[in-house]
């Protein structure tokens, strides 16, 4: 027989040997776990104010859903209890006891986008992307900024910033974030100034003044909010009663959005003094100083009116 031949009939003993040892050793075969769906990862994660949120929600089957795939913004444990501090709760499992679960669907959904997006997939859909939440007929959607990382703006003009990327799920995958995402519609106007750090002069002016029971009312309500370099910059030493008719006077009753502004014409404030806001680039308002306040963000949306951001105090008759 020519040699090559006998290699090859060898080789070909060889193969047929090592399938019929297969065969005879089925036994032997190593099942592998079937891959985790989204909760289970998170609950391996140690996600447990997310775990407890999403409980209450109603939203399990979201994503346990074997047919889903999904992208999941997970805020930690140290995430939930920021905000339920910020809130005014004892800590997150306060939080998810004081909320209703119709305001915590809407929350966790806002941290849902509809597709399977790692990083790269993420950096590829651009700058803003749609959320599973709803919010005015349309779905709610996210600011990303990818120079650095990932980082996320959310409706309160509040960034987070993925910690840890591409945890994978079987349907889906999962991106940590140190911050809760805060939707538009759900919390109130006094909430959502409280969500953001750079409102929290205005939140401890409107405590001091006693106002936050009725900013927190049905309403509606727009509030041009100052930040805190405007209120570091404002006249100092007020009385209660003044403090109070500084702060109404950033208040309008009714929702007026920014394509809603009637520019050029008097707007009456709840303090019983007009304000006149001229168009531009941006926006600016006139009090009864001779410097007008610039209008910096408009419709952060809440469940009892809008905000829209002012860089200066503004000044009533006092």
């Amino acid at each position: 027989m020519h040699v090559r031949n006998f290699l090859k009939l060898g080789l070909a003993v060889l193969a047929l040997s090592a399938s019929l040892a297969g065969c005879g050793n089925d036994h032997d075969e190593t099942v592998l776990p079937a891959p985790k769906n989204l909760a289970q990862v998170a609950s391996d994660q140690g996600f447990t104010a997310l775990g407890a949120a999403v409980a209450k929600a109603g939203i399990a089957n979201t994503l346990t859903d074997p047919n889903a795939q999904l992208t999941v913004f997970a805020p930690t444990d140290a995430a939930f209890n920021a905000l339920a501090t910020r809130l005014g709760f004892a800590d997150a499992t306060a939080m998810v006891n004081a909320l209703p679960a119709t305001a915590l669907q809407s929350i966790l959904t806002y941290h849902v986008l509809p597709a399977r997006r790692g990083s790269g997939d993420l950096s590829a859909a651009g700058t803003s992307q749609a959320t599973a939440y709803t919010y005015a007929g349309a779905p709610a959607r996210l600011t990303f900024d990818f120079s650095n990382g990932v980082r996320v703006t959310d409706a309160a003009l509040t960034t987070a910033t993925v910690t840890t990327a591409n945890v994978t799920a079987s349907n889906g995958v999962i991106h940590v974030v140190d911050k809760v995402l805060v939707p538009p519609g759900v919390l109130n106007v006094v909430q959502m100034a409280q969500a953001n750090p750079q409102f929290s002069s205005l939140v401890s002016a409107v405590v001091a003044a006693n106002l936050q029971g009725t900013l927190a009312g049905a309403g509606p309500f727009t509030v041009f909010a100052p930040t805190n370099a405007a209120f570091a910059a404002a006249p100092q030493g007020l009385t209660p009663a003044q403090l109070r008719t500084v702060l109404t006077y950033h208040v309008v009753s009714g929702q007026v959005l920014s394509t809603q502004i009637p520019f050029g014409q008097p707007v009456a404030t709840v303090a019983g003094q007009n304000i006149v806001i001229n168009s531009g680039t941006p926006p600016t308002i006139r009090d009864t100083t001779a410097v007008a306040a610039r209008i910096t963000a408009v419709d952060v949306r809440a469940s009892n009116g809008v905000i829209h951001v002012v860089d200066k105090v503004l000044i009533p008759r006092l």
